[in-house]
Protein backbone atom coordinates (compact mmCIF):
# COMPACT_ATOMS: atom_id res chain seq x y z
CA UNK A 1 0.00 0.00 0.00
CA UNK A 2 1.48 3.40 -1.01
CA UNK A 3 2.40 5.62 1.93
CA UNK A 4 0.57 8.60 0.45
CA UNK A 5 -2.14 9.07 -2.14
CA UNK A 6 -3.19 11.73 -4.63
CA UNK A 7 -6.82 11.53 -5.84
CA UNK A 8 -7.98 12.89 -9.18
CA UNK A 9 -10.38 15.15 -7.25
CA UNK A 10 -10.67 15.97 -3.55
CA UNK A 11 -14.10 17.39 -2.74
CA UNK A 12 -13.37 17.37 1.00
CA UNK A 13 -10.65 20.00 0.62
CA UNK A 14 -13.07 22.22 -1.24
CA UNK A 15 -15.85 21.72 1.31
CA UNK A 16 -13.50 22.83 4.08
CA UNK A 17 -13.29 26.25 2.39
CA UNK A 18 -17.05 26.88 2.36
CA UNK A 19 -18.31 24.68 5.20
CA UNK A 20 -19.91 27.47 7.27
CA UNK A 21 -21.54 29.16 4.27
CA UNK A 22 -22.98 25.86 3.04
CA UNK A 23 -24.41 24.91 6.41
CA UNK A 24 -26.05 28.29 6.85
CA UNK A 25 -27.61 28.04 3.39
CA UNK A 26 -28.94 24.52 4.00
CA UNK A 27 -30.29 25.46 7.44
CA UNK A 28 -32.19 28.35 5.85
CA UNK A 29 -33.96 25.93 3.50
CA UNK A 30 -34.70 23.48 6.29
CA UNK A 31 -36.24 26.24 8.37
CA UNK A 32 -38.40 27.31 5.43
CA UNK A 33 -39.59 23.74 4.73
CA UNK A 34 -39.88 24.75 1.06
CA UNK A 35 -38.07 22.10 -0.99
CA UNK A 36 -39.21 22.19 -4.63
CA UNK A 37 -39.00 25.13 -7.09
CA UNK A 38 -38.97 27.77 -4.38
CA UNK A 39 -37.13 31.04 -3.78
CA UNK A 40 -33.64 29.49 -3.77
CA UNK A 41 -34.18 27.95 -7.20
CA UNK A 42 -35.57 31.21 -8.59
CA UNK A 43 -32.67 33.21 -7.14
CA UNK A 44 -30.12 30.74 -8.51
CA UNK A 45 -31.71 30.87 -11.97
CA UNK A 46 -31.49 34.66 -11.92
CA UNK A 47 -27.86 34.59 -10.79
CA UNK A 48 -26.84 32.17 -13.54
CA UNK A 49 -28.68 34.22 -16.14
CA UNK A 50 -26.81 37.36 -15.01
CA UNK A 51 -23.48 35.52 -14.95
CA UNK A 52 -23.88 34.28 -18.51
CA UNK A 53 -25.69 37.33 -19.86
CA UNK A 54 -28.76 35.41 -21.05
CA UNK A 55 -32.42 36.28 -20.42
CA UNK A 56 -33.50 32.79 -19.34
CA UNK A 57 -32.10 30.03 -17.10
CA UNK A 58 -34.35 27.09 -16.22
CA UNK A 59 -33.15 24.69 -13.52
CA UNK A 60 -33.77 20.95 -13.78
CA UNK A 61 -32.73 17.69 -12.13
CA UNK A 62 -29.52 16.84 -14.03
CA UNK A 63 -27.31 17.70 -16.96
CA UNK A 64 -28.70 14.71 -18.85
CA UNK A 65 -32.24 15.97 -18.32
CA UNK A 66 -31.11 19.40 -19.53
CA UNK A 67 -30.11 17.90 -22.88
CA UNK A 68 -33.32 15.88 -23.18
CA UNK A 69 -35.47 18.89 -22.25
CA UNK A 70 -33.65 21.07 -24.78
CA UNK A 71 -34.38 18.66 -27.62
CA UNK A 72 -37.99 18.25 -26.44
CA UNK A 73 -38.44 22.03 -26.45
CA UNK A 74 -37.13 22.11 -30.04
CA UNK A 75 -39.58 19.29 -30.93
CA UNK A 76 -36.76 17.10 -32.23
CA UNK A 77 -38.05 13.57 -32.79
CA UNK A 78 -38.24 10.52 -35.04
CA UNK A 79 -36.84 11.09 -38.52
CA UNK A 80 -34.61 13.95 -37.37
CA UNK A 81 -30.82 14.01 -37.22
CA UNK A 82 -28.65 15.76 -34.63
CA UNK A 83 -24.93 16.30 -35.28
CA UNK A 84 -22.48 15.95 -32.40
CA UNK A 85 -19.09 14.56 -31.38
CA UNK A 86 -18.23 10.90 -30.80
CA UNK A 87 -15.77 11.91 -28.06
CA UNK A 88 -17.89 12.92 -25.08
CA UNK A 89 -19.84 11.59 -22.12
CA UNK A 90 -22.60 9.14 -23.06
CA UNK A 91 -25.47 11.57 -22.33
CA UNK A 92 -24.48 13.76 -25.28
CA UNK A 93 -25.65 11.06 -27.68
CA UNK A 94 -28.20 9.22 -25.53
CA UNK A 95 -30.33 12.36 -25.25
CA UNK A 96 -30.73 12.30 -29.03
CA UNK A 97 -31.92 8.70 -29.10
CA UNK A 98 -34.16 9.33 -26.09
CA UNK A 99 -36.30 11.68 -28.20
CA UNK A 100 -36.29 9.26 -31.14
CA UNK A 101 -33.80 11.11 -33.34
CA UNK A 102 -30.54 9.85 -34.89
CA UNK A 103 -27.07 10.94 -33.74
CA UNK A 104 -24.70 11.92 -36.56
CA UNK A 105 -21.06 12.14 -35.48
CA UNK A 106 -18.16 14.24 -36.74
CA UNK A 107 -14.49 13.91 -35.80
CA UNK A 108 -12.53 16.11 -33.39
CA UNK A 109 -9.63 18.51 -33.41
CA UNK A 110 -6.61 16.53 -32.07
CA UNK A 111 -5.29 19.48 -30.06
CA UNK A 112 -8.36 20.87 -28.30
CA UNK A 113 -10.29 17.56 -28.37
CA UNK A 114 -13.42 19.51 -29.41
CA UNK A 115 -15.54 18.77 -32.47
CA UNK A 116 -14.24 19.89 -35.87
CA UNK A 117 -16.78 22.54 -36.85
CA UNK A 118 -15.75 22.33 -40.51
CA UNK A 119 -17.00 18.75 -40.59
CA UNK A 120 -20.31 19.85 -39.06
CA UNK A 121 -21.23 21.90 -42.10
CA UNK A 122 -20.23 19.01 -44.39
CA UNK A 123 -22.53 16.62 -42.48
CA UNK A 124 -25.73 18.64 -42.69
CA UNK A 125 -28.61 16.96 -44.55
CA UNK A 126 -32.28 17.88 -45.04
CA UNK A 127 -32.96 15.84 -41.88
CA UNK A 128 -30.60 17.86 -39.65
CA UNK A 129 -32.60 19.61 -36.93
CA UNK A 130 -29.90 20.49 -34.40
CA UNK A 131 -26.18 20.49 -33.64
CA UNK A 132 -24.80 19.74 -30.17
CA UNK A 133 -21.26 21.11 -29.78
CA UNK A 134 -19.63 19.94 -26.54
CA UNK A 135 -17.32 22.35 -24.72
CA UNK A 136 -15.21 19.41 -23.62
CA UNK A 137 -13.10 19.37 -20.45
CA UNK A 138 -13.67 23.11 -19.90
CA UNK A 139 -12.76 24.66 -23.27
CA UNK A 140 -15.18 26.27 -25.70
CA UNK A 141 -15.81 25.20 -29.25
CA UNK A 142 -15.67 28.30 -31.51
CA UNK A 143 -19.44 28.20 -31.77
CA UNK A 144 -19.68 31.84 -32.81
CA UNK A 145 -18.26 30.74 -36.17
CA UNK A 146 -20.92 28.06 -36.56
CA UNK A 147 -24.08 29.61 -35.15
CA UNK A 148 -24.84 32.21 -37.89
CA UNK A 149 -24.70 29.56 -40.61
CA UNK A 150 -26.91 27.18 -38.63
CA UNK A 151 -29.39 29.95 -37.91
CA UNK A 152 -29.53 30.81 -41.60
CA UNK A 153 -30.38 27.17 -42.39
CA UNK A 154 -32.99 26.89 -39.62
CA UNK A 155 -30.90 24.43 -37.60
CA UNK A 156 -30.82 24.83 -33.82
CA UNK A 157 -27.64 24.89 -31.75
CA UNK A 158 -27.72 23.21 -28.33
CA UNK A 159 -24.49 23.85 -26.44
CA UNK A 160 -23.43 21.01 -24.15
CA UNK A 161 -21.88 23.09 -21.37
CA UNK A 162 -21.82 20.27 -18.82
CA UNK A 163 -18.06 20.59 -18.31
CA UNK A 164 -17.52 24.26 -19.06
CA UNK A 165 -19.58 26.54 -16.82
CA UNK A 166 -17.50 29.72 -16.59
CA UNK A 167 -15.48 29.11 -19.77
CA UNK A 168 -15.39 31.86 -22.36
CA UNK A 169 -13.60 33.01 -25.49
CA UNK A 170 -12.69 36.46 -26.73
CA UNK A 171 -12.86 37.31 -30.42
CA UNK A 172 -11.85 40.89 -31.09
CA UNK A 173 -13.57 43.05 -28.52
CA UNK A 174 -16.41 40.58 -27.93
CA UNK A 175 -16.58 37.88 -25.24
CA UNK A 176 -18.59 34.71 -25.84
CA UNK A 177 -19.59 32.63 -22.81
CA UNK A 178 -20.19 28.89 -22.87
CA UNK A 179 -23.92 28.25 -22.84
CA UNK A 180 -24.86 31.74 -24.01
CA UNK A 181 -24.23 31.64 -27.77
CA UNK A 182 -26.64 29.08 -29.23
CA UNK A 183 -30.39 28.69 -28.99
CA UNK A 184 -30.01 26.63 -25.82
CA UNK A 185 -27.23 25.81 -23.39
CA UNK A 186 -27.22 22.72 -21.16
CA UNK A 187 -25.38 22.68 -17.83
CA UNK A 188 -24.61 19.90 -15.36
CA UNK A 189 -24.12 20.50 -11.65
CA UNK A 190 -22.94 16.96 -10.90
CA UNK A 191 -20.72 17.08 -7.77
CA UNK A 192 -17.45 16.69 -9.70
CA UNK A 193 -18.11 19.69 -11.97
CA UNK A 194 -16.36 23.02 -11.43
CA UNK A 195 -19.71 24.33 -10.19
CA UNK A 196 -20.97 21.16 -8.54
CA UNK A 197 -23.94 20.53 -6.28
CA UNK A 198 -23.97 18.00 -3.44
CA UNK A 199 -26.17 15.73 -5.53
CA UNK A 200 -27.59 15.90 -9.03
CA UNK A 201 -28.66 19.10 -10.73
CA UNK A 202 -28.84 20.75 -14.14
CA UNK A 203 -30.00 23.80 -16.06
CA UNK A 204 -30.99 24.94 -19.54
CA UNK A 205 -30.23 28.48 -20.65
CA UNK A 206 -31.93 30.17 -23.57
CA UNK A 207 -31.94 33.40 -25.48
CA UNK A 208 -35.48 32.79 -26.76
CA UNK A 209 -38.70 33.47 -24.90
CA UNK A 210 -40.76 30.72 -26.55
CA UNK A 211 -38.19 28.03 -25.76
CA UNK A 212 -37.88 29.19 -22.14
CA UNK A 213 -41.65 29.05 -21.71
CA UNK A 214 -41.73 25.53 -23.14
CA UNK A 215 -38.88 24.37 -20.88
CA UNK A 216 -40.61 25.63 -17.74
CA UNK A 217 -43.63 23.56 -18.67
CA UNK A 218 -41.75 20.47 -19.83
CA UNK A 219 -39.83 20.12 -16.54
CA UNK A 220 -43.13 19.76 -14.61
CA UNK A 221 -44.92 17.15 -16.73
CA UNK A 222 -45.86 19.63 -19.45
CA UNK A 223 -48.01 21.67 -17.10
CA UNK A 224 -48.40 25.45 -16.89
CA UNK A 225 -51.22 25.18 -14.37
CA UNK A 226 -51.42 22.45 -11.72
CA UNK A 227 -53.21 19.33 -13.04
CA UNK A 228 -53.64 20.84 -16.54
CA UNK A 229 -51.22 19.61 -19.20
CA UNK A 230 -50.65 21.16 -22.61
CA UNK A 231 -48.08 18.54 -23.58
CA UNK A 232 -46.35 15.47 -22.14
CA UNK A 233 -43.26 16.53 -20.25
CA UNK A 234 -41.07 14.92 -17.60
CA UNK A 235 -40.47 15.37 -13.88
CA UNK A 236 -37.14 17.23 -13.68
CA UNK A 237 -36.78 19.85 -10.98
CA UNK A 238 -33.81 21.18 -9.03
CA UNK A 239 -34.21 20.83 -5.26
CA UNK A 240 -34.16 23.94 -3.08
CA UNK A 241 -31.30 22.55 -0.99
CA UNK A 242 -29.14 22.00 -4.05
CA UNK A 243 -29.97 25.48 -5.36
CA UNK A 244 -28.95 27.00 -2.02
CA UNK A 245 -25.65 25.09 -2.10
CA UNK A 246 -25.01 26.12 -5.70
CA UNK A 247 -25.66 29.78 -4.88
CA UNK A 248 -22.86 29.64 -2.30
CA UNK A 249 -20.49 27.87 -4.64
CA UNK A 250 -21.26 30.20 -7.55
CA UNK A 251 -19.87 33.10 -5.51
CA UNK A 252 -16.47 31.36 -5.38
CA UNK A 253 -16.40 29.86 -8.87
CA UNK A 254 -14.25 32.46 -10.61
CA UNK A 255 -11.55 32.10 -7.96
CA UNK A 256 -11.65 28.31 -8.15
CA UNK A 257 -11.50 28.31 -11.95
CA UNK A 258 -8.46 30.57 -11.83
CA UNK A 259 -6.78 28.17 -9.39
CA UNK A 260 -7.43 25.35 -11.85
CA UNK A 261 -5.83 27.42 -14.62
CA UNK A 262 -2.77 28.00 -12.44
CA UNK A 263 -2.49 24.26 -11.83
CA UNK A 264 -2.72 23.59 -15.57
CA UNK A 265 0.05 26.11 -16.28
CA UNK A 266 2.19 24.46 -13.62
CA UNK A 267 1.74 21.05 -15.27
CA UNK A 268 2.93 22.42 -18.61
CA UNK A 269 5.98 23.96 -16.93
CA UNK A 270 6.81 20.73 -15.10
CA UNK A 271 6.57 18.66 -18.29
CA UNK A 272 9.24 20.91 -19.80
CA UNK A 273 11.41 20.86 -16.67
CA UNK A 274 11.36 17.04 -16.59
CA UNK A 275 11.93 16.71 -20.34
CA UNK A 276 8.66 14.97 -21.10
CA UNK A 277 7.78 16.85 -24.31
CA UNK A 278 8.29 13.71 -26.41
CA UNK A 279 6.19 11.46 -24.19
CA UNK A 280 3.39 13.73 -22.95
CA UNK A 281 1.34 16.23 -24.98
CA UNK A 282 -0.66 18.68 -22.85
CA UNK A 283 -4.02 19.98 -24.07
CA UNK A 284 -3.99 22.91 -26.47
CA UNK A 285 -5.77 26.05 -25.30
CA UNK A 286 -7.13 27.61 -28.49
CA UNK A 287 -6.41 31.27 -29.21
CA UNK A 288 -8.90 33.50 -27.42
CA UNK A 289 -10.14 30.76 -25.12
CA UNK A 290 -10.24 30.82 -21.33
CA UNK A 291 -10.01 27.12 -20.52
CA UNK A 292 -11.32 26.30 -17.03
CA UNK A 293 -9.84 22.78 -16.88
CA UNK A 294 -12.71 20.71 -15.60
CA UNK A 295 -10.32 17.93 -16.57
CA UNK A 296 -6.65 18.11 -17.43
CA UNK A 297 -6.30 15.52 -20.17
CA UNK A 298 -2.94 14.76 -21.77
CA UNK A 299 -1.99 12.47 -24.64
CA UNK A 300 0.75 10.10 -23.61
CA UNK A 301 2.78 7.16 -24.82
CA UNK A 302 2.15 3.72 -23.36
CA UNK A 303 -0.91 5.09 -21.54
CA UNK A 304 -2.20 1.96 -19.82
CA UNK A 305 1.18 0.98 -18.39
CA UNK A 306 1.76 4.55 -17.22
CA UNK A 307 -1.59 4.63 -15.47
CA UNK A 308 -0.86 1.34 -13.71
CA UNK A 309 2.57 2.60 -12.59
CA UNK A 310 1.13 5.84 -11.20
CA UNK A 311 -1.56 3.91 -9.33
CA UNK A 312 1.16 1.73 -7.75
CA UNK A 313 2.78 4.96 -6.55
CA UNK A 314 -0.48 6.16 -5.00
CA UNK A 315 -1.45 8.58 -7.79
CA UNK A 316 -4.93 8.21 -9.26
CA UNK A 317 -5.73 9.10 -12.87
CA UNK A 318 -8.78 8.58 -15.08
CA UNK A 319 -9.45 7.79 -18.73
CA UNK A 320 -11.97 10.07 -20.46
CA UNK A 321 -13.06 8.29 -22.66
CA UNK A 322 -11.89 4.73 -23.31
CA UNK A 323 -14.45 3.95 -26.05
CA UNK A 324 -15.85 6.53 -28.45
CA UNK A 325 -19.60 6.88 -28.69
CA UNK A 326 -19.87 5.62 -32.26
CA UNK A 327 -18.30 2.31 -31.15
CA UNK A 328 -20.55 1.76 -28.12
CA UNK A 329 -22.56 -1.48 -28.51
CA UNK A 330 -25.88 0.30 -27.95
CA UNK A 331 -25.25 2.49 -31.01
CA UNK A 332 -24.25 -0.35 -33.35
CA UNK A 333 -27.42 0.14 -35.36
CA UNK A 334 -26.14 3.56 -36.50
CA UNK A 335 -23.74 1.76 -38.84
CA UNK A 336 -20.46 3.28 -37.73
CA UNK A 337 -17.25 1.25 -37.60
CA UNK A 338 -13.74 1.51 -36.21
CA UNK A 339 -11.72 3.91 -38.32
CA UNK A 340 -14.62 6.25 -39.12
CA UNK A 341 -13.34 8.97 -36.76
CA UNK A 342 -9.57 8.42 -36.51
CA UNK A 343 -8.77 11.49 -34.39
CA UNK A 344 -11.31 10.63 -31.70
CA UNK A 345 -10.28 6.96 -31.72
CA UNK A 346 -6.58 7.81 -31.39
CA UNK A 347 -7.33 10.09 -28.46
CA UNK A 348 -9.32 7.38 -26.69
CA UNK A 349 -6.18 5.19 -26.80
CA UNK A 350 -3.79 7.90 -25.61
CA UNK A 351 -5.74 10.14 -23.21
CA UNK A 352 -5.08 10.33 -19.49
CA UNK A 353 -6.76 12.73 -17.06
CA UNK A 354 -4.37 13.90 -14.36
CA UNK A 355 -5.52 15.18 -10.95
CA UNK A 356 -6.80 18.73 -11.10
CA UNK A 357 -8.85 20.71 -8.59
CA UNK A 358 -8.53 24.16 -7.00
CA UNK A 359 -6.77 22.90 -3.88
CA UNK A 360 -4.16 20.80 -5.72
CA UNK A 361 -0.73 21.53 -4.24
CA UNK A 362 2.36 22.36 -6.26
CA UNK A 363 4.34 19.65 -4.50
CA UNK A 364 1.67 17.09 -5.40
CA UNK A 365 1.96 18.03 -9.06
CA UNK A 366 5.75 17.77 -8.90
CA UNK A 367 5.45 14.33 -7.31
CA UNK A 368 3.15 13.23 -10.13
CA UNK A 369 5.30 14.58 -12.96
CA UNK A 370 8.53 13.25 -11.44
CA UNK A 371 6.82 9.84 -11.20
CA UNK A 372 5.89 10.08 -14.89
CA UNK A 373 9.51 10.91 -15.71
CA UNK A 374 10.66 7.89 -13.69
CA UNK A 375 8.27 5.63 -15.64
CA UNK A 376 9.56 6.86 -19.01
CA UNK A 377 13.21 6.43 -17.96
CA UNK A 378 12.74 2.67 -17.68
Amino acid sequence: MPARRLPTLDLKRNYDRVRDEIRQAVDKVLESQHFILGPEVRAFEEEVARTLGVPHAIACASGTDALVLALMALKVGPGDEVITTPYSFFATASCITRVGARPVFVDIDPGTYNMDIGQVLESITPKTRAVIPVHLFGQMVPVEELFPELEKRGIAMVEDTAQAFGACRQVGDRIYRAGAVGDLGCISFFPTKNLGAYGDGGMVTSTKEDLAKSLKSLRVHGSTETYFHDTVGINSRLDEIQAAILRVRLRHLQEWNEERRQAAARYALLFREYGLQEQVLPPVEAAGNTHIYHQYVVRCRNRDALQAFLESEGISTRIYYPLCLHLQPCFSDLGYAEGDFPQAEALSRECLALPIFPELKAEEQEWLVSSMAEFYRH
